[in-house]
């Protein structure tokens, strides 16, 4: 008998409401054990990005190595992941361990506006992340980037899906929390680009909506690890985000964009 282990691989957030921190609280919340591996540190709160730094290339892989070896995760989350040599160390070291899932949130600019990943990175990130990825998350503005096109309404996040699907060669959800609108739709496109599935839920008034999207993808993560299938694993993920949403509306934590509420009705950790 063991614990059910996820990792993330993510840069640190000292506001806590978003990065690693969101993914370990997600994934405690959920019964699973959370590992970490940490890429960057970044200075934040909820205000906004003022700073990164990035951990040596050759130490993030050093502790993927020590926690695939030792702890075994099912399924791992990959987060920011800074630059070109990280992201070559990331797919270096996960390759010889082919863990069940991967979900991949292609981490480019922050709720504030501060850039995650430099131009530079992006040609990487495609050529070393997208190819370990069992499912890709990228939010409109990062699907604008990944697809090269302009998406603002169902029609070109279609067109968007269908580029990045085929590209990647693996399934895309599209979040649509940058879509107005009383309706908030994720889009889950097949890796043929077909649209397998729409998930709305009726938006929730708030602005604590800091780490919505790392929390979406840990989530995921570990109902693929608890064995559900890919549309099930991200119809549960975005039913919990939801339900994060609304326990963390009213509360105020910070000045700017605060988190959800994670542990609205935590699980007991899951033995398997």
């Amino acid at each position: 008998m063991r614990y059910l282990p996820v990792l993330t691989i993510a840069g640190s957030d000292c506001s806590g409401g978003a990065g690693i921190q969101a993914d370990m609280k997600t994934m405690s919340a959920l019964g699973c054990y959370a590992a970490s591996v940490v890429t960057a540190v970044t200075v934040q709160n909820t205000v906004g990005v003022s700073g990164v730094d990035l951990v040596r290339s050759e130490t993030v892989a050093a502790q993927i190595r020590a926690v695939m070896d030792d702890i075994r995760p099912v399924a791992v989350k990959i987060g920011m992941a800074g630059d070109a040599a990280t992201m070559c160390a990331i797919a270096g070291a996960l390759k010889a361990y082919e863990p069940k899932a991967v979900v991949v949130d292609p981490v480019m600019v922050s709720t504030s506006g501060h850039v995650l990943m430099p131009p530079d990175a992006i040609d990487a990130f495609r050529r070393y992340l997208v190819p370990l990825a069992t499912l890709l998350t990228p939010n409109v503005p990062e699907a604008e980037v990944l697809s090269g096109l302009t998406v603002s309404d169902e029609a070109s996040c279609h067109a968007a899906g269908l580029v990045i699907a085929r590209d990647s060669r693996c399934p895309v959800l599209i979040k649509g929390g940058h879509f107005g609108g009383q309706d908030k739709v994720d889009r889950l496109y097949a890796a043929d680009g077909r649209l397998a599935e729409a998930y709305a839920t009726e938006a929730v008034c708030t602005s604590n909506t800091h780490g919505t999207g790392c929390t979406l993808s840990s989530a995921i993560a570990c109902f693929i690890a608890r064995g559900l299938p890919l549309a099930d694993a991200v119809r549960q993920a975005k039913a919990y985000v939801t339900e994060a949403l609304k326990a963390g509306s009213g509360v105020e934590i910070g000045q700017g964009h605060g988190p959800v509420n994670h542990f609205f009705n935590p699980e007991k950790m899951l033995k398997v």
